[in-house]
């Protein structure tokens, strides 16, 4: 045994965060042969032209370290992206950088602005990597719940998020469109969330993945428009859910230089860089493919439609979202109260894989009735994981 090595070798810190409950569903579906309906990747590629010129470019020679903050092309053409969508006007040199996927962008940002001791707002449930990377940091978490409303909606009271903010409060985490819930937060949502920003001089690190899928006419606000917001926030973006292409990790950071700096100082000492070759077929679909991306955002509405009739059709409650690739289910209709019960059943009993919402909470009781199904699937994947359930619950 190790000298001065317990049982357990990993730092203390970490020994909250085992497997993560996306790969844990993953291998259960792939022992069991279920349909996938758990880890949030679709089963289909992306533009045609992106894959293509992703393959040009490495062909072409481009397979060596691209620069530090990323290929300048990539960098002007999200500056680009975010002046014509938004009005957003960003220094592509200074105010725009690339990491490896959302994540790294996420981990680079906490690692880098976060001492420890210092507590960090976040939304309840949450994506679990801001778990893990405030944990690393050394910093404290305070969790501000998300609860259905009449409509089936997720929301925050303001009360409690203005309660969560204390002296040594450094950042809040807003994660919209949001995953697990799918709310996309109002104009006036926001608002709050800067009031307390600027009231009480907190950084706003924003996860905006989910940007461009959005459904139901619902509108995305970048915080970094709200008044005096663009001066304290850091977003962060991947080409990924955008453009189907999960597995290529692209994306990137954009905000005032101290912020971004703070990102790259820390990131280039984890990642270094991303692929070059996939950051110039990014920067070309960034400006070449939002027809595909306006495709793509009506197939994954009626995806969530086609979906959300058939787990209502297998006696679930759904809490229908306004984006992402995910829907939430109340499973108090099929007799269980328990999400990680049912979601480690469902495999072997119905043969389809489910995330249970409890395990992206703090407070677990708020989420334990709750279970999250990805949408982003090809309709017989759907129509196939439906009829199981249908077939196992009697619906």
């Amino acid at each position: 045994m190790l000298r001065g090595v317990d049982d357990e070798p990993l730092v203390t810190r970490m020994r909250p965060f085992g497997e993560t409950v996306f790969a844990e569903m993953s291998r259960l579906a792939a022992e069991t042969g279920a349909v996938n309906l758990g880890q949030g990747f679709p089963d289909t590629d992306g533009p045609p032209a992106l894959l293509e010129a992703a393959a040009r470019h490495i062909r072409e020679g481009v397979n060596q370290y691209p620069p530090g903050p990323g290929r300048p092309e990539l960098r002007s053409a999200v500056a680009a992206d975010r002046k014509r969508r938004y009005g957003i006007d960003l220094d592509p040199d200074a105010e725009v950088y690339v990491t490896v996927g959302a994540t790294g962008g996420i981990a680079s940002s906490v690692l880098g602005l976060v001492e420890a001791g210092d507590e960090v707002v976040v939304f309840e449930p949450m994506y679990d990597s801001y778990a893990a990377v405030i944990a690393l940091a050394g910093g404290v978490r305070r969790p501000v719940t998300l609860r259905p409303g009449a409509d089936g909606r997720f929301t925050f009271d303001s009360g409690e998020l203005r309660a969560a903010v204390g002296p040594r409060t450094r950042m809040i985490i807003v994660n919209t469109p949001h995953n697990p819930t799918g709310t996309v937060f109002t104009r006036d949502e926001l608002a709050a969330v800067a009031e307390v920003c600027r009231d009480n001089d907190l950084i706003a690190l924003t996860d905006e993945v989910y940007e461009q899928l959005v459904f139901d006419g619902a509108e995305h606000h970048p915080l970094a428009t709200l008044p005096g917001m663009a001066e304290r926030t850091l977003a962060v973006f991947s080409i990924g859910k955008t453009f189907s292409v999960t597995a290529w990790k692209t994306g990137w950071v954009t905000g005032p230089e101290p912020l971004v700096r703070a990102a790259r100082t820390v990131n280039q000492f984890l990642t270094f860089t991303a692929n070059g070759a996939l950051q110039l077929a990014a920067a070309d679909a960034l400006h070449d493919e939002g027809a595909w991306v306006r495709r793509q955002r009506e197939a994954l509405q009626a995806k969530r439609d086609r979906l959300c009739a058939g787990l209502r059709s297998a006696g679930l409650e759904v809490l229908r979202p306004q984006g992402t690739y995910f829907v939430i289910t109340d499973i108090r209709g099929l007799g269980y109260s328990d999400g990680i019960e049912l979601a480690r059943a469902l495999p072997r009993t119905a043969g389809v894989a489910a995330v249970p919402a409890q395990v992206l909470y703090d407070t677990p009781e708020e989420g334990r009735h709750l279970v999250r199904f990805a949408f982003c699937k090809r309709d017989e994947v759907l129509d196939t994981a439906v009829e199981r359930l249908v077939a196992a619950f009697g619906g």
